[in-house]
């Protein structure tokens, strides 16, 4: 959908991601204070907020240096008493959950909604978390949509249980409903205006302590025994009656998956499909287990509800057979999908002559014998291409451990690189380090990005200053967070509203590192040198490789009207030594059948003039020679 539409506040139908369908339901609910940190699958949503922010005055949003600072934020505008949103990844409420726990005892003033979003198949993620899990321990209530439309609706819904209640809510979804798309009917926006107003108007006691905690806590757990009306009476809880005593309980984006399989299958069960999954609705539950033989519970992930289920049944109906993955029916590990699930049901239920996924699985896979393995490969022009090559050439020769991060420079695990040794989570690769150069002779290197140093490495860094540590810290400061779509960080020069840049050269002297070494990325042989000194010193020495993002730097450059011109290989000058293929291992270039030389895509090349550094002979330049 295109912005226009969006930021247009009249009632609509239209076409748009599910991600735009949140923001413009945010728009619509009066939503004051919007905080992020970018993670996929839910980077729309920042996106699209940070867009409409110059439009409309009373909206504030802001990217935050990590997941709970944005938590935070959007909790500090309910405790004041505004409406307020987050969203993040699965695993980016691991680093808001201490927050989250918090605010689940103390409650909030003005409606709070937190969208998270687990990755089935771990698409963007580095594990298949379930977040579900977190709703429970926390006390608080979750809704799950199945489509745009619903994510678009439960929007409101979740304010009103919110402000209801005094408690954060949260929608939980996955990829597949984040990145679906389809027609979504939106409603009026009506905004008003964000004054500001003294504390003593809106005080009210946010805090949880000891025996505080424990009051809380009791106060929490009968709102949401109160809230099993509304559980109950969820509007997106549905029944679907069908045929025998079979039955099936599913949610999110798996009902999608099941009624579709049911078509396939050609059979009409009963289908009970839940829109509130904490607390859940177990009255409603318990009088579909009536009459029914066998109940199977379709879920990605991990068993929440088949847990919950059986537990239901044992009490209200012990001779239903409850059957899902702890049935070993259903996978527990990746994405569904028709055929998952077509095949799980057809186990459960004893189909014969479903349809023969696996044998067209099995003649795909044998089509695909002798294309060649594409590996995802960095975008020509990456900064990441060249630091990578200079760090190797500096560490030539000595025993190293390279700890990975979190980014695009992830990918130096693969080929042609297999350059990693360790990769956890975001700004772990200071703390495994911290650990390593405790117990190893070699020299240990540590990458960050520039959002990922400010997300989560900073204490890791401060950690490695304070205890005297001996390790190597490369920053790739590229301006902005790329891997999920090039939005700000608080090394960047721009935001949804006016920020301040933060200079990642001084923060690393701030916090008492000496040895600090600012590189021009795209001087990749010029660097060798400045490396080689910064692995010659012992302690804490930080390298900043400085060149920006080339998808961000390219649009800049269109922006201002800047050309972008591509290098060519002379071909009366190149030697075919390779060097430009070897060293530098950029999609933009490749080999010519007949001459056995390099050539350069045009459309693919941005200029970055690595490969042009890289050649011994002089054979690239900007738009010229036989290459041309």
């Amino acid at each position: 959908m295109g912005f226009s539409e969006l930021v247009d506040t009249k009632p609509k139908t239209a076409y748009m991601l599910a991600n735009e369908a949140v923001a413009r339901a945010l728009l619509e609910a009066d939503v004051k204070v919007a905080a992020f940190y970018p993670g996929s699958p839910t980077s729309e949503i920042l996106d699209t907020m940070g867009a409409f922010a110059p439009s409309f005055d009373d909206l504030v949003v802001e990217v935050a240096a990590n997941e709970k600072v944005a938590f935070e934020t959007a909790a500090g505008a309910s405790f004041a008493g505004v409406r307020s949103f987050t969203s993040m990844k699965s695993v980016g409420l691991n680093v808001a959950s201490d927050a989250f726990y918090s605010i689940g005892y103390t409650g909030v003033r003005g409606g709070m909604v937190l969208l998270i979003a687990d990755d089935p198949h771990a698409h963007s993620s580095q594990s298949e978390q379930d977040g579900r899990f977190f709703a429970f321990p926390a006390h608080v209530p979750m809704l799950e949509p199945a489509t745009a439309q619903e994510a678009h609706d439960m929007v409101a819904y979740a304010y009103e249980l919110s402000e209801r209640y005094g408690m954060v809510v949260m929608i939980r979804t996955t990829t597949r409903v984040n990145h679906q798309s389809s027609l979504v009917s939106v409603g009026q926006v009506k905004r008003s205006p964000r004054s500001r107003h003294p504390w003593k108007d809106v005080r009210a006691p946010y805090f949880t302590l000891s025996a505080t905690a424990r009051k809380l806590k009791g106060e929490r757990l009968a709102s949401l025994a109160l809230m099993q009306r509304d559980a109950a009476e969820c509007p997106f809880t549905t029944v679907s009656e069908g045929e025998g005593d079979i039955g099936i309980i599913t949610s999110g984006v798996s009902y999608l998956y099941t009624i579709e399989s049911l078509q396939t299958l050609g059979i009409s069960p009963s289908v009970l499909k839940l829109g509130m999954t904490h607390p859940l609705p177990t009255a409603t539950i318990a009088a579909f287990l009536q009459g029914k033989r066998t109940v199977v519970v379709v879920e990605e992930l991990m068993p929440y509800l088949e847990r919950e289920v059986r537990s239901i049944a044992q009490e209200t109906a012990p001779h239903v057979h409850i059957l899902g993955k702890m049935s070993g029916d259903f996978p527990y590990v990746g994405e569904y999908s028709i055929p998952v699930v077509v095949q799980g049901l057809s186990s459960a239920l004893g189909i014969d002559g479903a349809p023969p996924y696996e044998a067209h699985r099995v003649k795909v896979e044998a089509l695909k014998e002798g294309i060649p393995h594409r590996s995802p490969i960095f975008c020509p022009g990456c900064p990441h291409r060249a630091t990578l090559w200079s760090v190797y050439m500096a560490l030539k020769g000595t025993d190293y451990v390279l700890n990975n991060d979190i980014g695009c420079y992830s990918m130096y695990l693969m080929e042609p690189y297999n350059s990693s040794d360790s990769l956890l989570c975001m700004g772990a690769s200071l703390g495994v380090s911290s650990g390593m150069q405790h117990v190893l002779s070699d020299q240990v290197v540590a990458f960050v990005g520039d959002s990922t140093f400010f997300h989560a490495a900073l204490p890791g860094l401060v950690n490695a200053v304070h205890n005297n540590h001996n390790l190597l810290l490369v920053i790739f400061n590229n301006s902005v967070t790329a891997m999920t779509g090039q939005q700000p960080n608080p090394g960047s020069d721009f935001g949804p509203l006016p920020v301040t840049r933060l200079n990642i050269e001084q923060v690393v002297r701030g916090i008492g590192v000496e040895h600090v070494y600012p590189v021009d990325t795209f001087d990749p042989k010029g660097n060798i040198p400045i490396i080689k000194e910064a692995l010659a010193h012992t302690g804490v020495r930080v390298v900043i490789s400085n060149g920006p993002c080339a998808l961000y730097n390219d649009r800049l450059r269109r922006k201002a009207g800047t050309p972008i011109v591509p290098n060519a290989v002379d071909h009366g000058v190149c030697d075919a030594i390779y060097a430009c293929v070897r060293k530098v291992h950029c999609p933009a270039i490749q080999l010519d059948e007949a001459t056995k030389k390099s050539v350069i895509q045009a459309d693919l090349c941005n200029g970055c003039n690595v490969c042009a550094k890289m050649c011994p002979v002089g054979a690239i330049n900007p738009r010229g020679g036989d290459g041309a």
